[in-house]
């Protein structure tokens, strides 16, 4: 039933969206990084090609392609070693953008680099906190002085094209997670119970499963997505490799990851996209009992020469009634190119649930809140209340070399009434990070933080204000 009225409700937007006329061109959400075309002489054995791939890559002596042509402003940032070379979007491949990377599983596979692509990355880390509990809200070295296997992901894909105008192309994506960073992806819908039932350390997500529908004759190209696709702001919305740093901000911590339904990305001129959505609300499947429809509208602007570009969602709307991560959320993401070497990041958000469970009502008896989330602390004799909370976060990155950054990021959020965290305070981190990459598939990434809970003890399980923590991860793409 829930999945008959998305559907009528986003066949108007797709229509409405198909009547426009204008001419547009793409910036990309945060792709993979690029790798090299491998030399023409491959060696005969899916090992031998496998190894010869990375001994290249390594020593590199991998031998480049010529760069593809793509439609619109060129690419700000150079990839590598920055995780993406465009200021990112989600929702939507690049439009305009060539799909020209190959991966060491698909050069092992076949020679020949074709549309559908199988590739992914294994994601470890090691941390050493002053907490001895656990690190959270920090994420995503949840666990306190551990070796952990963050992610071990596989891709399935077909990126559409949209460099070329003639003609519809379709697209798809699966994806296939494993490791402690499930419980910062799953879905309600989705094998949730291995998370608020069985509270598993390691666990199982299909985090994303889309098709994508490009329409070139659509202004300067529109892509309809439909699926379970990664909430579209924000600049942490992405999967390990494509962040700059390896733990993420409190920002993110929070705020909701996937959504599934349908998005329409328009691009009207060179600075000029929008995004019309409708969803089954945030982190639930369509025929759950919390799923609602719920709109996403989403502007973004760049001015001449990508040395700006300003993004700005009301994501996931509708009445903000108290369900699973039902947040009403107001985002807006600001990207500044100060030289070719050095840009900042900043993002800021609002967001908020109505009618939240009270932690401790007095005038009634409890309403037990939905498992997996938190009540909220309401004012003393509110048995329901509303639940905002606000943050801003900045990174500043710096190239050193094509295979080396670092990047310093600052962080506040205002959990007012704890519905997000389980404390009612205000947060802030500092991280600094160093950002070393091994040819092009592998990434080694050390940071120091360190946290504060400004009004009461927030880390460590409600023991400590201050935490400090230092870690690294390693990421080895195939």
């Amino acid at each position: 039933m829930k999945v008959a009225i998305l559907c009528r409700i986003a066949a108007p937007l797709l229509v409405a969206a198909a009547a426009t006329s204008a001419r547009a061109q793409s910036l990309p959400s945060a792709p993979q990084p690029s790798v090299p075309q491998p030399f023409a002489a491959a060696p005969d054995g899916f090992f031998a090609r496998l190894a010869t791939f990375y001994r290249e890559d390594w020593t590199g002596t991998l031998p480049a392609s010529p760069p593809s042509p793509r439609r619109g402003y060129p690419s700000p940032l150079d990839s590598l070693p920055f995780p993406n070379a465009d200021w990112s979007y989600g929702g939507s491949p690049v439009i305009g953008e060539p799909d020209s990377n190959t991966y060491p599983l698909m050069f092992a596979i076949h020679h020949e680099s074709g549309r559908d692509k199988l590739y992914g990355w294994v994601d470890t880390s090691v941390n050493g906190s002053t907490s001895a509990n656990r690190n959270s809200p920090e994420a995503n070295d949840l666990y306190s002085n551990r070796f952990e296997l963050d992610q071990a992901v596989l891709y399935f894909e077909r990126l559409p094209d949209t460099v070329q105008q003639n003609h519809i192309d379709v697209g798809y994506h699966f994806t296939a997670l494993f490791g402690t960073d499930y419980r910062y992806t799953i879905d309600k819908g989705y094998f949730v119970s291995q998370l608020i039932g069985d509270h598993r350390q390691y666990g199982f997500d299909p985090t994303l499963e889309y098709i994508d529908i490009y329409i070139p004759q659509v202004s300067d190209g529109m892509n309809v997505r439909i699926g379970r696709f990664i909430s579209v702001p924000g600049i942490e919305a992405q999967l390990s490799p494509n962040n700059y740093v390896f733990s993420h901000s409190l920002l993110y911590s929070v705020d909701p990851f996937t959504d599934t339904g349908v998005m329409a990305t328009i691009k009207f001129s060179d600075p000029w996209l929008i995004q019309l959505g409708i969803t089954a609300s945030h982190d639930v499947a369509p025929w759950t009992s919390d799923a609602r429809p719920s709109g996403t509208f989403c502007l973004s602007y760049t001015t001449p020469h990508a040395n700006n570009n300003l993004y700005l969602c009301a994501n996931g709307i509708n009445g903000g009634k108290y369900a699973y991560n039902n947040l009403q959320q107001y985002d807006g993401t600001w990207y500044h190119r100060f030289s070719k070497t050095v840009h900042s990041a900043t993002e800021a958000w609002y967001m908020y649930q109505r009618d939240v469970p009270a932690a401790d009502p007095v005038t009634a008896p409890p309403t037990t809140p939905e498992p997996g989330t938190d009540p909220a602390f309401c004012h003393p004799g509110q048995i329901r209340c509303i639940a905002p909370e606000y943050a801003v976060m900045d990174y500043i990155n710096v190239e050193l070399s094509v295979h080396r950054y670092i990047s310093f990021r600052s962080d506040f959020l205002n959990d007012k009434k704890g519905q997000r965290t389980g404390v009612p305070t205000r947060y802030s981190e500092s991280t600094f990070s160093f950002n070393q990459w091994i040819g092009s598939t592998i990434q080694l990434r050390p940071e120091v933080r360190f946290d504060r809970s400004w009004d009461r003890p927030g880390y460590d399980n409600g023991a400590r204000s201050n935490q400090f923590t230092a870690a690294t991860d390693l990421i080895f793409h195939f």
